[in-house]
């Protein structure tokens, strides 16, 4: 029974490292990174427009099938200097007991999506959920990817209150963090301003996930 717990939360806990090498955060202390899953989606454009305004770098962790249907959006990522990250084709509550080579194709599906766009290879995927296991391990290997985890959950998915969600990630903050957000979320875009502008008055500046990491984010 304990052997199974360990599998299990090996699976859950990203930042365990039990199945294969995530990054989950950086080392400078002054430096935090935003970064948002599952867009190209509803609030991604008016989240862009808030760190344009804030002169913010951010990455976006995208949904293959969604970066095929918003292509502007895509390339608005491109042309604002946010990086461009790959978080499964179809992002689907199945994905974590597909096989290996579908795992493999649902990244490089993505990636092709990005690239066609872009002109260039995303090299960082988040895995879906945050899930892993011994076949997207393979995956990874497979297609040359870097797992990107976080140090900072907002929980914004679930999120009620604006004032709780902002304190409960400014509560976290220590520098090195990768915080993850969801740019699908209202209430994230809500709080994006306050949160950008109170934590720049704690003392720390926000990067882009490659200068946080050291690490070039595409192919």
């Amino acid at each position: 029974m304990v052997y199974s717990g360990l599998l299990v939360l090996g699976a859950i806990y990203i930042q365990w490292n039990f199945y294969f090498v995530s990054l989950n955060s950086g080392l400078n202390k002054k430096w935090i990174c935003l970064t948002f899953d599952d867009g190209p989606a509803g609030e991604t454009a008016n989240i862009l427009d808030i760190l344009k305004d804030k002169q913010v770098p951010a990455a976006f962790f995208s949904i293959g099938k969604n970066v095929v249907t918003n292509p502007d959006i895509v390339q608005r990522w491109k042309d604002e200097g946010h990086i461009i990250g790959n978080h499964s084709y179809h992002h689907g509550f199945n994905f974590d007991w597909k096989t290996a080579s579908a795992m493999a194709k649902e990244i490089n599906d993505t990636n092709a999506a990005i690239s066609s766009i872009t002109g260039k290879t995303p090299r960082l995927f988040r895995p879906p959920y945050g899930v892993t296991n011994p076949n997207l391990g393979t995956a990874i290997r497979k297609t040359g990817m870097v797992s990107i985890g976080w140090n900072v959950r907002s929980f914004d998915t679930t999120a009620k209150d604006q004032q709780e969600l902002m304190n409960r990630i400014l509560d976290k903050l220590g520098g090195g963090d990768i915080v993850l957000l969801h740019d699908s979320m209202a209430i994230t875009r809500e709080i994006l301003t306050e949160l950008i502008d109170r934590a720049r008055q704690k003392g720390f500046i926000f990067v882009g996930l490659d200068k946080l990491l050291d690490l070039d984010p595409y192919a």
